[in-house]
């Protein structure tokens, strides 16, 4: 997501002079309210979220940092693996169905992903359904906190992509180059964001498997493409879960549009280490 696209999003959701400064989420009656107040509810429960988010680590615990200490350093291990990777990649590229490319490019894309979720919370506010318009609040904070964080770092970072020929640990701060942009991977945290907030909302486990693994097709066809190395879209998606996860609780502590006890059986995604791997299990 380019800088462009989170400020003219953040611009057109925030526009509201109803927005109070408590933290608490205020009530109202999610069935009777008129649908301009409940798009002024979300606005406030969006800014709430996306407030939660970025000053939750100013709470952190001493477990907290030792957990960002293990995914750094994980991840780092894992870099010395990213050009092996990308060359076997490189040697499966030609077999890769073109459909599946071009619908992985196209479901990240920043444009195509707001209009989906615009289509979504549309669809849930004008028919009051409370449980789509939290879902698409919850997609819409994750993305907005997501996507600050990843403009912040791809600039940051300047790391160089597999196509430059400069080596998966060339880096070259706050450069403007787009061959010098590859991490993060912006349609891995679009693609995991979404996937991972709407299959939190399923209890059937084939239903999750399959919202998974749509999502999964954007990090996979960037990887073919050749416009990431593994540690970008595996670090991405850590990002995307964390994130998710901790606006869903907020969400849930704060009962958000009336729901008391959201779905329970989630899956709870963890970062784990060993060796010189680095993977997300998800236990059911």
């Amino acid at each position: 997501m380019s800088f462009k696209y989170s400020f003219i999003f953040l611009c057109c959701f925030f526009i509201s002079n109803n927005v109070i400064s408590q933290d608490a989420l205020y009530k109202i009656n999610q069935d009777s309210s008129s649908t301009w107040t409940l798009l002024k509810y979300d606005v406030n429960t969006t800014w709430k979220g996306v407030k939660h988010s970025f000053t939750k680590p100013l709470h952190w615990k001493e477990k907290d940092f030792v957990k960002l200490g293990g995914l750094i350093v994980g991840t780092a291990a894992l870099s010395f693996a990213d050009e092996e990777f990308d060359h076997f990649i490189d040697r499966q590229r030609s077999d890769f169905p073109g459909v599946v490319r071009d619908f992985g490019w196209y479901f990240g894309s920043p444009q195509n992903y707001f209009m989906a979720n615009a289509g979504l919370y549309g669809f849930g506010l004008l028919t009051k359904n409370e449980k789509i318009r939290r879902t698409s609040v919850l997609i819409i904070t994750s993305s907005i906190t997501t996507g600050v964080i990843q403009t912040l770092a791809k600039n940051g970072f300047g790391r160089a992509r597999p196509g430059t020929g400069l080596g998966a640990h060339y880096f070259k701060l706050f450069s403007k180059e787009p061959g010098l942009h590859s991490f993060p991977s912006g349609h891995t945290i679009l693609s995991v964001t979404m996937s991972h907030a709407i299959a939190k909302q399923f209890d059937n486990t084939w239903a999750k498997v399959g919202i998974y693994s749509l999502g999964a097709i954007p990090p996979l066809s960037r990887l073919i493409d050749g416009a990431h190395w593994l540690t970008d879209i595996t670090l991405s998606a850590a990002i995307s879960i964390i994130v998710v996860d901790s606006i869903d609780k907020f969400l849930s502590k704060n009962e958000s549009h009336g729901i008391v006890n959201p779905k329970a059986n989630k899956i709870s995604w963890n970062v784990q280490f060993s060796g010189n791997k680095i993977g997300l299990v998800g236990t059911f």
